[in-house]
This record gives C-alpha cells, sequence and structure tokens, in this order.
C-alpha cells in the first residue's frame, strides 16, 4: 500500500471492501463457507476431513475455484499490460453478474461457483512484476503490516503508511457488513450490487490508467 499513489490506495480499499461484501453474501448463503477467504475453508476442510468426510467436497471445491479464478485473471492480467487493473475488474464484473444471474433462478451451486472464480480473479488487480503486491481478499498480512507499522512509529523507528493497512482491512470489513445487510434486507438484488460495483472501479481503474 505504501508504494502506491492516493488513488490507487482507494481504489484498493474499495476493492477491497467489494471482496467483504461478495464474501459475507457467500458465508450466508451457503452453510458459513466463504468466496474469498481461503483460510477460513482451508480450516473447514482439515474439520470435515476428520468431523463429516462427505462434506469436505464443498471447502475442496471452494479453493480450487479460487485458485482456478487466480489462475485465469494472472493470465488476462498478463495479456493486459498496463489496462490489467480494467481488465482484471471487468472480468470480475461479469463473472458477478453472472452469479446475480444464477442466484434469481435459484441455482445455487452455480453462483457460488462464479462468485469464487470473481474473488480469486480480483486478487490480481495489484501486481508488481507478475506478483500479488496488494491483497485484496485477505486480510491477515494486512492487519500484521498495520500493527508492526505502529509499532514502529511508537518506537520512532519510522512506521509511515500504518493507517493505509489499516483502511484496507476496514474497507473489508465495511464491506462485509454491506454485504450481510443487503442479503438479509434485499436478498433477490444483493448480488447485482458488487456487479455494478466492480464495474464502476474497473471504469475508474482504467481512468487511473490513463492519467
Amino acid at each position: 500500500m505504501n508504494s502506491i499513489d492516493r488513488s490507487r490506495r482507494r481504489l484498493a480499499v474499495a476493492a477491497a471492501a467489494l471482496a467483504g461484501y461478495v464474501d459475507a453474501t457467500g458465508f450466508l448463503s451457503a452453510n458459513s463457507y466463504f468466496v474469498s477467504f481461503m483460510s477460513g475453508n482451508t480450516t473447514r476442510l482439515g474439520v470435515d476431513l476428520v468431523a463429516n468426510p462427505h462434506t469436505a467436497v464443498v471447502p475442496a471445491l471452494l479453493i480450487l475455484g479460487f485458485v482456478v479464478g487466480v489462475f485465469g485473471g494472472a493470465l488476462l492480467a498478463a495479456k493486459a499490460g498496463q489496462q490489467r487493473k480494467f481488465a482484471v475488474l471487468s472480468l470480475v464484473a461479469a463473472l458477478l453478474a453472472g452469479a446475480a444471474v444464477a442466484g434469481r433462478s435459484a441455482e445455487l451451486e452455480l453462483a457460488m461457483a462464479l462468485l469464487v472464480l470473481a474473488m480469486g480473479a480480483l486478487n490480481n488487480t495489484f501486481q508488481r512484476d507478475g506478483e500479488v503486491s496488494v491483497g485484496l481478499t485477505y486480510m491477515t498480512g494486512a492487519l500484521v503490516r498495520f500493527a508492526q507499522g505502529l509499532a514502529a512509529k511508537v518506537l520512532g523507528n519510522g512506521g509511515a503508511g500504518w493507517g493505509s493497512w489499516l483502511m484496507l482491512w476496514l474497507g473489508l470489513a465495511l464491506g462485509a457488513v454491506a454485504g450481510a445487510f443487503a442479503l438479509l434486507t434485499w436478498p433477490a438484488y444483493a448480488l447485482w450490487l458488487p456487479a455494478l460495483w466492480a464495474l464502476v472501479l474497473a471504469l475508474l481503474a482504467r481512468r487511473i490508467a490513463l492519467n
């Protein structure tokens, strides 16, 4: 976060909020499984393998889908060059729109598959030298960097930029609140909002790349 300018930091926070929103809707729709938090699904996989082996296929497929999403997004990002953010976020918007259509048709399995693909692809939005520079769907690293930066500031050893990592975490947390509220209040329309959200972010990313 510290190595990118303010407009890109805002884009990152908004994208993290998108991830939080989508993960909350998936969590509430699919028996407390995740569509973006693969550490949680890995724990569920381990527990299910011991306690309920017949259900272990669910987290396993979600993890596989996420990996496929990251893989496909990485290929697209590599081909898109300077318009990487626009291309990746456009793909995410299309996948989320597909999930919204599937959800309206009561095709929960298809909707979940498209959601997890979208969240995997989303992590290719911010790259440096072909690797993720800002993780958007997982916040453990962001909280570690926030806490380390805050400690460095208290010790007088720098720590500049710790607030940016805190904002990234807050983006995901507030997005999750919004996703849970939307799904419980307007379940028929809850998945259309993140599709539109991702499209707006794609257009903003294209504008940033052109400036």
